[in-house]
């Protein structure tokens, strides 16, 4: 899905080009690409409480139909042959847009994480990986390539043509997973341990799992706030690869080469996929974000040199793509991994929800706070070089704060087990918390819970009898264990 969020670029890029001051001067030049930040933070918080106490599979549904309907209308946008009112329309589409694309995220990873749970230790998260954040970056490549073709097919003229064909190409792929997705059945740990029939007890949640969850939120603003602010870069990059001609490229000179520069995020996430399964996500986060920091600090140190003039741009292009590739290798595999692993079923979807979302609001504060640190760099170092040195000096320090969290506020078994064990465990802490686990799990009829849940429950042991005001020894333990792992 995340082609839709790749091609918006490309579009901005024909927008400015096609209607030059009327773009330049309109709100929608400012308000285009944030616009989308927005709608995925309401689909991530609507549809982690959906995927929850409604449905995983019919969330997904949902959330599909929603971005289908809502590209297609994208593409059709139009306002009376008025250009700011066919601007407008076209943002409030992207809105919607943005609400599908953040119902994919609770309710596919948490479905994912579920579904891969009862397969081998040894390539469980590999799976997870390789159908989440591996898919995620083909979308960005596909989304750069896409615009590429349709210009080459066009000559690059009629741009109105390729604009509006370009993002009508990005409803193919959810009609086709809307498709795939009618027959899907709700995962197994889902069906036992739904909390959909009964109310969930969220000051229970908060103690068990609010330290984790902040440390999962904070490290994901942390690396959406560079990745996502980091693709200012790419107009650097551009313009070293095309030269300072008089004349401006065409639009599948700049197009293909966006498609080179998002091909870097594959092999990070393709190579770091095996490795979260050989380290487990907590070190093979920590390892990646390290990796990225040392990449950033040498790029900032060096940035003079492997940009001077008649310098060949493969040097920095290299450096640069290997910071990208490592983001990847680390948190852009392991982060939603760890968002979908580090709660138990009946409140996963929300706590993804609320992970991912910062993750958004990350990326949005990102987008508006990297021009302030560049103006600083170019105001202290008196050229364009620490512009361009600052924000990676920034970028590398927030990657070495992030390994600090996961290390402190991440559990070494998240991921490591399966989701049935973090089940057992929470429900055992329900338990002793006086909380009726029976009440937990599907019935056949969705109308209640059943026999089913209460032989899950069995499993995990009777519930000790409390007397009024006392919470008992393992209330005491349970909690501690809860919070710090």
């Amino acid at each position: 899905m995340e082609d839709e969020t790749a091609v918006i670029g490309s579009v901005v890029t024909i927008l400015a080009i096609q209607y030059g001051d009327v773009w330049n001067s309109s709100n929608a030049k400012q308000v285009m690409g944030s616009i989308a930040f927005a709608g995925t933070v309401v689909g991530q918080l609507v549809f982690g409480y959906l995927s929850d106490k409604w449905s995983r599979t019919d969330s997904l549904i949902l959330s599909t139909i929603i971005l289908l309907v809502s590209t297609i209308l994208t593409a059709g946008s139009y306002y009376h042959n008025d250009a700011i009112g066919m601007f407008s329309v076209l943002i409030t589409w992207r809105f919607f847009v943005g609400i599908g694309i953040g119902g994919e995220y609770p309710a596919g990873s948490v479905a994912c994480v579920e579904s891969t749970g009862t397969l081998k230790s040894s390539t469980r998260n590999t799976w997870f990986i390789l159908f989440t954040n591996t898919m995620i970056n083909w979308g960005f490549v596909f989304g750069a390539f896409v615009p590429y073709v349709v210009s080459a097919a066009c000559h690059n003229q009629h741009l109105e043509t390729i604009w509006r064909v370009s993002l009508g190409i990005g409803a193919v792929f959810p009609a086709v997973l809307l498709v795939l997705r009618s027959s899907v059945q709700e995962p197994e740990p889902f069906q036992k341990h739904s909390m959909k029939h009964t109310k969930t007890p969220y000051r229970l949640v908060l103690r068990f799992y609010g330290l984790r969850v902040l440390a999962v939120s904070l490290v994901w603003f942390i690396y959406d706030f560079s990745a996502y602010s980091f693709s200012i870069y790419s107009s650097t990059i551009l313009s070293n690869l095309l030269g300072t001609s008089s004349q401006s490229p065409a639009l599948t000179t700049i197009f293909g080469w966006n498609t080179v520069l998002n091909l870097f995020y594959i092999p990070g996430s393709l190579l770091g996929a095996p490795l979260s399964d050989l380290l487990g996500p907590r070190y093979a986060l920590t390892l990646g974000v390290l990796l990225q920091a040392a990449a950033g600090f040498a790029i900032s140190a060096r940035y003079a040199d492997l940009t001077a003039p008649g310098r060949s741009v493969a040097g920095f292009a290299a450096a640069y793509g290997a910071f990208l590739s490592l983001g990847e290798l680390g948190p852009g595999n392991n982060i939603g991994l760890v968002a979908a692993a580090v709660c138990a079923t009946g409140v996963r979807g929300q706590c993804y929800g609320v992970a991912s979302a910062m993750g958004k609001v990350g990326a949005f504060v990102g987008t508006l706070v990297f021009p302030y640190v560049a103006a600083a760099g170019k105001r202290v170092v008196g050229s364009e070089v620490g512009a361009a040195q600052y924000p990676f000096w920034v970028a590398s320090g927030m990657c070495v704060l992030a390994a600090g969290l996961v290390l402190v506020g991440v559990p070494g078994r998240v991921g490591r087990e399966g989701v049935e064990v973090e089940d057992e465990r929470f429900r055992e802490f329900l338990e002793q918390n006086g909380f009726d686990t029976a009440t937990m799990g599907l019935r056949k009829d969705g109308e209640a819970n059943g026999e089913g849940a209460r032989e899950n429950v069995e499993t995990v042991g009777p519930r000790e009898e409390k007397k009024d005001g006392e919470n008992g020894d393992g209330d005491t333990q349970r909690p501690s264990e809860g919070i710090q792992g």
